[in-house]
């Protein structure tokens, strides 16, 4: 009997640990197609509780079955198999919902709806699988140990707590950065087809856990298939691909365009990119936003000596198109911050990211905030580009508060710099950015938009206003820049902010995702008018 209450106890532990390996892993699954936004981890942490309360209610009506062990061997059985279709099934059911032809306008709208209905077809019959376990386990542990339904259901919720406390950490720290998310469903599947044959065999003393033994097939069957990822468009070619404690990554190069270039996609399903690589440091093609970045050193041509701070270095692109397209007579040194340590590494690899450089310190795991804090009156120019998926922009980097702190890194008349993903000037976005922005400078925000592109660059200074195309100061005498801010300055291509015009972010009420799905929709609902 102790042997009986042991493994009861061991399978509420793993099935615990696996419910939350399912969870946790589930929003990585649908990341790429997706994003990974609170509304996809609200649709995902929604869709498991529904089917954990509707799990529990079955489990407990399977209980009181003649053999509630038999039922839980087959229940852990069919759990294995969800599990194992899920990386299987990903791309198909996420394509039903998102299909690939949309734009990004389009698709913005139904990444809300879409992940839901994503999340109820691969997610739901796992976890209600899942939550039958825990009242099963409960009443073979009573009637085998003739305990108190009391102290039976508190060995089995103590043993699923510990198990899922296990598989938090393990799945966050361990499974999904060394094996990827493929892999991780189907390790969390095999140990659940393992405790049902078990189940089976030790605790019903059923022939059919032979039978139940096919439960194997489906996790070791599909252990060398990849999950579904959005396809490379065909003049793309994949370079590297990881999966790591934040996000999946890739390097793509695209060899239809001159000069060559190479893109760091993140959670990208729109064939969008977090960065971008030209063999020569310098400026890039038109329509990068990343060209704006260089301008502040040729508006402040009388300092020399440049200290830079990125907040969002992803693979470094900042700072190399500003290192290769400086004024001659100005020196220039990095400090960036990039919170994903795998996207360092596949830059470094991939797209000449400086290693141990004294010009270009890379804080490789290091927060922007953090970043931020940390550098009082020491940066000359501050870049903010921390963005994932197209259009998150992380509540935390787009607050009154952090703009204050960005400020106070400045030194006197020293550049914040903010790329902003928006549809006009007047998108619900690119307004409370600003607006935001003028509050925490107490000055006017000069906003750029970059042409054939969906981006605009937010300019602020420290204790001065920024430089605007009536100004003498914005012609420089260098005929390539001044073509580019001809260009720039043309009427509907920039315009002045003022804190009074949008609504005030600030770290207690920040709705910039809302904000984010907003633009979107206007988007869409202008290009139906």
């Amino acid at each position: 009997m102790r042997a009986h209450s042991v493994l009861v106890q061991t399978i509420a532990l793993v099935a615990g640990a696996c419910t939350m390996t399912i969870e946790l892993a589930a929003v990585r699954v649908l990341s790429p197609w997706f994003g990974a936004s609170t509304a996809v981890w609200t649709n995902v942490i929604g869709v498991v509780l529904l089917a954990l309360s509707l799990g529990y209610l079955i489990g407990a009506r399977a209980s009181r079955a003649v053999e509630p062990a038999r039922i839980l061997g087959w229940i852990l059985c069919c759990a294995a198999v969800f599990g194992a279709l899920i990386p299987l099934a990903s791309g198909t059911v996420a394509r039903l919902f998102l299909p690939a032809e949309l734009t990004l306008a389009e698709a913005g709208t139904l990444v809300p709806w879409g992940s839901l209905a994503a999340s109820l077809c691969l997610f739901l019959p796992p976890a209600t699988a899942l939550g039958c376990i825990a009242p099963l386990c409960t009443e073979v542990l009573a009637r085998r140990a003739q305990r108190s339904a009391g102290s039976a259901g508190g060995l089995i919720l103590c043993a699923s707590t510990l198990g899922s406390l296990a598989g938090t950490f393990a799945t966050t720290f361990v499974l999904v950065p060394k094996v990827g998310t493929t892999h991780t469903f189907l390790i969390a599947s095999a140990a659940l087809a393992a405790l049902g044959v078990t189940a089976l065999l030790g605790l019903a003393r059923s022939r059919a856990g032979l039978v139940a033994s096919v439960a194997w097939i489906a996790p070791i069957g599909l252990w060398s298939v990849p999950a579904a990822l959005p396809a490379l468009s065909p003049e793309r070619t994949l370079l590297a691909t990881t999966e790591s404690t934040y996000q999946s990554v890739r390097v793509v190069e695209d060899g239809g365009t001159e000069p060559r270039l190479r893109y760091l996609q993140v959670n990208e399903s729109f064939d969008s990119f977090q960065s971008v690589w030209s063999p020569q440091p310098g400026f890039l093609p038109t329509g990068y936003y990343y060209n704006h970045f260089v301008f502040p050193l040729w508006w402040s041509r009388d300092r020399t000596d440049w200290h830079i701070g990125v907040v969002g270095l992803g693979a470094g692109t900042a700072w190399r198109v500003i290192d290769g397209a400086r004024p001659a007579h100005t020196a220039v040194r990095c400090t960036g911050a990039e919170i994903d340590p795998e996207v360092v590494r596949l830059a470094r690899e991939w797209m000449d990211m400086p290693r141990d450089d004294a010009r270009c310190r890379v804080l490789s795991g290091y927060d922007g905030r953090a970043l931020v804090g940390a550098g009082q009156n020491s940066f000359d120019l501050l870049i903010l580009d921390a963005y994932a998926n197209q259009t998150e922009i992380p509540a935390h980097l787009s607050s009154v508060e952090f703009f204050r702190e960005c400020r106070s890194a400045l030194r006197e008349s020293g550049w914040l710099a903010i790329n902003v993903g928006g549809f006009g000037f007047d998108d619900p976005v690119v307004t409370a950015v600003a607006s935001t922005l003028a509050r925490a400078f107490e000055e006017r925000v000069l906003g750029l938009r970059v042409p054939f592109s969906r981006n605009f660059v937010l300019f602020a200074r420290r204790a001065a206003r920024p430089v605007a195309p009536p100004d003498a100061a914005w012609k420089t005498g260098d005929p390539d820049i001044d073509a580019r801010l001809s260009a720039v300055a043309l009427e509907g291509n920039w315009r002045w902010f003022e804190a009074r015009e949008g609504e005030v972010l600030t770290d207690d009420r920040n709705p910039i995702e809302a904000l984010q799905r907003l633009s979107i929709l206007r988007a869409t609902q202008r290009g139906l008018e």
